[in-house]
């Protein structure tokens, strides 16, 4: 039997909820975790129409990119949309369920996929997440350095950007005394004691600090092992806004752009001046990412695709590279079939669909 959870388990080890922006609401927003789950209906917005999709299908579980509850709700009286979905949802049995800037802000999420879609190479996160580190420091008897460390790996710390069992160790003796009550695993209680050890540093992601702290407690010999959670400033390479990379080889500008109008499905392109003959290095992020003009900028890209950029947002490019403003639902399609991927396989056989219903809300004439 398959769960709720089951299913946004498998989102979220690639996305975990804690990457999310803090304006967010990714998550389970209708529903309970517990649930079993008929089938999986995958868009980037719930509608009234998803809903009545989900209905006919016997799915119970939708899955959006975009949360339909970003503020509290005062109350559920059908007087707008995002209250009669939220009332059929709950009336018809259906969890509803968001990945919104949690995946936006891993690697292999909604950017790396536009970056793919664009066969972009040599990928790069645009603007790094800052804060999100942190350095693990605990002190272990010589001759079980290997296995405690072993257990941190396998717990998630110890890389550091393409490389990972990175780890430091230094000699030094820790000194303790046990006290009443204690089982100590060296020494003897009431007895002040020295014992050689090795001081082990590990980095660690945040969001990994709760696993990798119980993974040492589970192994280290000491009864209670000494370790210190230490904050970092270093930038989280792996994890952050936008991405950025080249094309195999230089291409016009014009017939760029050109190309990005299929890839998007998108009759027309709001741009800034063209600034060169030719284009290699290309920014992207979907949906609202003209924050990240600076980036883009400092990054050398000759292009950064976006959207919903400002009048005077535009004015940033200072002629110093293309500006693109491709659409709000058109850079991020793509991040359902981004999670159609994630699901099918790890449930190859489960029901799963993307909507055939277009939640675009803007048209072109």
């Amino acid at each position: 039997m398959v769960r709720v959870r089951d299913i946004t388990n498998t989102l979220e080890q690639l996305a975990p909820l804690s990457l999310q922006e803090k304006y967010d609401n990714a998550g389970l927003l209708v529903g309970d975790y517990l649930q079993p789950v008929t089938g999986v209906l995958l868009c980037l917005d719930v509608t009234e129409a998803v809903i009545q999709e989900a209905i006919e299908l016997k799915y119970n579980l939708i899955i959006a990119h975009h949360p339909i509850i970003f503020n509290g709700l005062k109350r559920l009286t059908g007087q707008n949309e995002v209250q009669r979905c939220v009332t059929a949802s709950i009336k018809n049995d259906i969890a509803l369920y968001a990945a919104h800037t949690n995946l936006d802000n891993v690697f292999e999420g909604v950017n790396g996929k536009i970056a793919a879609k664009l066969g972009l190479e040599n990928c790069r996160i645009l603007a790094p997440m800052s804060d999100s580190l942190c350095k693990l420091v605990t002190y272990v008897p010589k001759l079980l350095v290997s296995k405690v460390r072993n257990a941190l790996f396998e717990a998630g710390a110890g890389t550091i950007g393409k490389y990972d069992s990175c780890s430091f160790t230094g000699e030094g003796i820790g000194r303790f005394r046990a006290g009443e009550g204690a089982q100590p695993f060296v020494g003897k209680s009431a007895q002040l004691h020295f014992e050689p050890e090795i001081r082990l540093e590990l980095v660690v992601p945040k969001v990994l600090v709760s696993g990798v702290v119980s993974a040492l407690k589970q192994v280290h010999p000491y009864e209670e092992p000494a370790y210190d959670i230490l904050p970092i400033s270093n930038k989280w390479e792996q994890v952050g806004a936008g991405v950025v990379g080249t094309l195999p080889a230089p291409v016009s500008t014009t017939e760029f752009l050109n190309h990005l109008k299929q890839v998007f499905q998108v009759p027309s392109l709001r741009h800034t001046a063209i600034v060169q003959a030719e284009v290699q290095r290309i920014a992207v992020c979907g949906g609202s990412g003209s924050f990240l003009i600076p980036d883009a900028l400092t990054a050398k890209a000759d292009v950064y695709i976006t959207a919903d950029i400002k009048y005077h947002e535009f004015m940033q490019a200072e002629g110093q590279l293309v500006l693109v403003d491709a659409g709000h639902y058109e850079t991020e399609q793509y991040t359902k079939d981004l999670m159609y991927e994630i699901i099918s396989k790890k449930f190859p056989t489960f029901a799963v669909r993307i909507s055939n219903v277009s939640t675009n809300p803007i048209l072109y004439l």
